[in-house]
């Protein structure tokens, strides 16, 4: 694989020119400025970013997108955000999948109740509703919404449907709640990285060994953070198209914005046999096409890989991991360390090897990236006549969709799976993010899914639990999977892949799913279960704001699992109050407590309190108070006081708004980072009022310290990208600088208002 920063000339969809330093001409096409300015449009995600963009400005973009999509752990909140904002019908189709908290709540009807809700907003604002087990979200769109040159909007990170000619983005709901007030998706005009394929794979190879080595190859360079990938090349023609499938949703974890392939007579294959022919067209790219940086992928060079815990990143061939076993693990584990910050928790994973060989404990293929149709006909052709065994080694399979499943039950791969002793799960996202089969503690488990962070499996490092997850390619698992647990690489065995044909059968679909799009009655009542509650009132930005440092946090990189767990608070995402009480759980335990008391003393402060009474009850924050009083002359009155949060680069990971709102509903006011790990955890701070603040060098504060930043609201009216901030230290104040980057007016306006659902009563 090959990396090259300043970009290259590509030339009838295949002749690439990287080194153009300098040259005038080449094969009859003049190189020059204006050629340059030119092929810059050429590209395939200019022209269909371009085909949505309403800002009639090349450079600034306002997207209006084809169609929505959200699952369980995200519409409810959607919903309720529109709703307050003066939604009154779905304008485009928006499906709500359910997918995430498809298994009841322990103990309660709260997953349940949030599906009908669901239901019952489909049919009152005109929605598509997709009932539990029935697909992955990812996969409905794909089968169901997917249309060539289109774009698609998501609330989940992984919302990538390039590979069938759909320029698709996953971002925090809020950004959906824009388009179902006929609003837009506002960014700058992202730069496109060619992603050049040649060859074909070698048997054994599949969608998730070419993905993992692309995330390892740019994930910790930024080679692609929030640009577009766009694939071509001869390479694309030798892969089917479920293998281009494997790949593009793994494209997330590149921390890429969006993706787009071109399309040829296998994709049009796929439209036809999906009953949706029409939605298909050409995309190919242009006689002569620049791109800001171009990858060259080698597919016949890529081998079986594994992602050891706890990132998609951390990605080694298997030969390679097998070579030297005991060095690589004891590498894994002291890297470990940074993130799981707790020596109470022991983790392990030497104590896998066995003979020499590493041996997990289970296997799954799953969801949006795993449990597509050839990935589970190709473990089953690998497994054949064998067994995975009756020891510690568990196998588990979850088909993306019931179409997928019946289609296995018919041509007899169900059965072949459920003789190896694999068992067959409904579509289901759980296996993701630590709500199916999570291994035990201290287990390893191995699986053709989309993450492997820490705290995300199941993990609760607090509590001393601790499981982990290295994520490979379904034929791998399957290979592993028959020789009992230990690691095996699919090309080291010798296997016929039969490929028997895919029938898309759509009746399932039209018997269970809801289809109300441009059918809305208003007269529908919406369904409210006890567990569905509204956003509390957030107040408008004040003219000056203290900050209580709660948490500081020095991994290189924090993950929204981290910010908000996933797993079983999946079931409270419909209560942003009960939510919020497991905002960095596993991170920092202390965290809620101490914003809760920030809050409280914010929360006295807007009430009228009398001076007196308030700075009594503000007990801690008294002495900053009467200095800032002294020093700036700025009374309580006019000082917001809340809390922050510190890290280097938070928020990679899922594109769940929570990540925010929690930080939020505990009296957040901002994130202060080095940078900020991709578009849209930044996206969904300012969306609910949070002030993304930057900062260089050295930290002048701590958890604990309090900051505050006078004239804070005149500074964000003025667009000042320099913010002074004072900490306060000893009856002192230290002066420093805080950055804000690249806010557009509304995102402005949003801040100060204090959220969007604000934002969008003041238009009204």
């Amino acid at each position: 694989m090959k990396l090259f920063a300043n970009g290259a000339y590509v030339f009838n969809g295949y002749d690439v020119l990287t080194d153009y330093e300098g040259v005038t001409s080449y094969k009859g096409y003049a190189l020059d400025g204006e050629t340059l300015k030119e092929a810059k449009k050429k590209t395939l995600a200019y022209k269909i970013l371009m085909n949505h963009n309403v800002s009639g400005n090349d450079d600034k973009l306002k997207i209006k997108f084809d169609k929505l999509a959200s699952h369980d752990i995200t519409f409810v909140g959607i919903i309720q955000t529109a709703r307050a904002s003066g939604l009154t019908e779905f304008p485009i189709p928006y499906a709500l999948t359910n997918c995430h908290n498809s298994l009841c709540a322990v103990g309660g009807t709260i997953n349940e109740d949030d599906h009908q809700f669901g239901l019952s907003c489909a049919k009152k604002y005109g929605g598509i509703f997709v009932p539990p087990h029935q697909a992955v979200i990812h996969q409905y769109a794909r089968e169901m919404l997917a249309e060539c040159g289109k774009m698609i909007l998501g609330s989940d990170s992984h919302t990538r449907y390039g590979a069938l000619g759909t320029m698709a983005v996953g971002e925090g709901g809020p950004e959906l709640v824009k388009q179902l007030l006929k609003r837009t998706y506002d960014i700058d005009r992202p730069k496109v990285v060619g992603i050049h394929l040649t060859n074909k794979p070698i048997p054994g190879v599949g969608p998730q060994d070419v993905a993992l080595a692309l995330i390892k190859e740019v994930f910790s360079k930024g080679f692609v953070k929030n640009k577009v990938l766009e694939f071509f090349g001869e390479g694309i023609k030798n892969l089917s198209v479920d293998f281009r499938i494997g790949i593009d949703v793994m494209t997330t974890e590149t921390t890429c914005l969006s993706s787009i392939w071109e399309t040829d007579a296998l994709v049009e294959e796929f439209y036809e046999k999906h009953g949706r022919k029409e939605a298909y067209s050409e995309l190919k790219v242009d006689d002569v096409t620049f791109y800001d940086s171009l990858i060259e992928i080698d597919l016949s060079e890529i081998r079986p890989m594994i992602a050891l815990p706890f990132h998609p990143s951390n990605a080694y061939t298997i030969k390679e991991l097998k070579a030297n076993l005991e060095d690589i693990l004891r590498e894994t584990e002291e890297k470990a360390k940074i993130s799981l910050e707790n020596n109470d928790v022991q983790f392990n994973l030497r104590d896998k090897i066995v003979n020499g060989n590493l041996l997990v404990e289970q296997g799954i293929i799953a969801g949006c990236a795993g449990g597509g149709f050839e990935n589970i006909c190709a473990a089953a052709d690998i497994i054949g006549d064998s067994n995975v065994g009756n020891d510690v080694f568990s196998f588990s399979v979850y088909p993306a969709s019931q179409p997928i499943l019946l289609e296995l039950s018919r041509n007899g791969y169900l059965s072949k799976l459920i003789e190896t002793g694999a068992t067959i799960r409904t579509a289901f996202c759980g296996p993701c993010f630590g709500a199916g089969d999570v291994p035990q503690n201290g287990g390893l488990s191995i699986r053709h899914s989309t993450r492997n962070f820490p705290n995300r499996e199941g993990s609760k490092i607090t509590n001393g639990q601790i499981a982990s997850v290295a994520l490979m390619d379904a034929r791998s698992i399957a290979a592993t999977a028959k020789n009992k647990g230990f690691l095996t690489g699919a090309d080291e065995l010798d296997v016929e892949y039969k490929c028997p044909e895919y029938h898309f059968d759509k009746s399932i679909y039209e018997k269970r799913v809801y289809n109300g799009f441009n059918k809305a009655d208003k007269e529908v009542p919406l369904k409210f279960g006890p567990g569905i509650v509204d956003w509390p009132s957030i107040e408008e930005l004040s003219d000056n704001i203290l900050l209580k440092v709660v948490s500081e946090i020095h991994d290189p990189v924090t993950t929204t699992d981290e910010l908000i767990p996933s797993g079983e608070t999946s079931s409270y995402r419909s209560n942003p109050l009960k939510l919020a009480e497991f905002t960095l759980s596993r991170k920092d335990p202390s965290y809620v407590k101490n914003a809760k008391r920030i809050n409280s003393i914010e929360k006295e402060r807007i009430s009228g309190i009398a001076k007196q009474d308030y700075i009594k009850y503000a007990e801690e924050l008294s002495s900053v108070l009467s200095a800032i009083e002294e020093k700036f002359e700025v009374p309580y009155e006019r000082i917001e006081i809340g809390s922050v949060v510190y890290a280097n680069k938070p928020g990679d990971g899922s594109a769940r708004e929570q990540a925010a709102s929690c930080q939020r509903v505990l009296g957040g006011l901002a994130n202060i980072a080095k940078e900020y790990a991709t578009k849209r955890y930044r996206s969904n701070l300012i969306n609910w009022g949070m002030i993304p603040f930057v900062i260089d060098g050295n930290l002048p504060f701590h958890k604990g310290d309090s900051l505050f930043i006078p004239n804070i609201r005149q500074a964000i009216k003025d667009k000042a990208e320099v913010i002074n901030a004072y900490v306060y230290n000893h009856e002192s104040f230290e002066k420093f600088e805080l950055k804000l980057e690249a806010l557009t007016d509304d995102e402005r306006q949003i801040i100060l208002d204090g959220c969007l659902m604000n934002y969008y009563k003041n238009l009204n």
